[in-house]
């Protein structure tokens, strides 16, 4: 963004992402349009071709030597390049970290269930962190909770596997479970 003051005040204006047109710098460029290689031709010459198309002259490879520049319709390029984004973004879905909390006394058949919601967690791309609190006297015997989370892991297999080992501080032992 850019600052800009005007009488009104002040406001923000979007900075161009390409240079085009007039803008454009070097002398000699490589031009494509369309499909269609035009070769190295100078700036003005490939400017005069747009302007005879009534389109824009966007520089693509700065980089490159000579410079790659494109004849094309701004407005419509920056339009597909907007719904690019917008897909890629669609797509990439961020990974979770979802947690179950167990106790150390949890039956079998809970532990089952919860080991089908992890699955399904992990199936939707999810990391999944299961959270075991002991309470009382079962600080005393950790051993106990730790073999919890060994059945769990078990239960999980096909699906998940640990990512590191359980890790007890105090009272909450921790272990995170990622896809296979």
């Amino acid at each position: 963004m850019v600052k800009f003051s005007s009488p009104k005040g002040n406001y923000y204006r979007p900075m161009q992402e390409h240079v085009i047109n007039e803008r454009i710098k070097a002398l000699n460029l490589r031009v494509i349009d369309g499909e269609e290689n035009l070769g190295v031709i100078t700036r003005d010459e490939a400017l005069n071709r747009a302007r005879t198309k009534e389109l824009d002259l966007v520089l693509i490879a700065a980089e490159a030597n000579p410079p790659v520049a494109k004849i094309l319709d701004y407005q419509k390029f920056l339009y597909e390049e907007k719904k690019k984004k917008s897909a890629a973004k669609v797509k990439s879905k961020k990974s979770e970290v979802k947690e179950l909390r167990l106790s150390a006394t949890i039956g079998e058949g809970d532990l089952v269930k919860r080991a089908d919601r992890a699955k399904q967690f992990i199936k939707d791309g999810n990391r999944v962190k299961i959270s075991i609190i002991l309470k009382g006297r079962e600080v005393a015997y950790p051993n106990i909770a730790l073999e919890k989370i060994r059945r769990f892991e078990t239960e999980v297999e096909d699906a998940a596997k640990l990512e590191d080992q359980p890790k007890v501080m105090g009272k909450l032992i921790i272990a995170v479970f990622i896809a296979k």
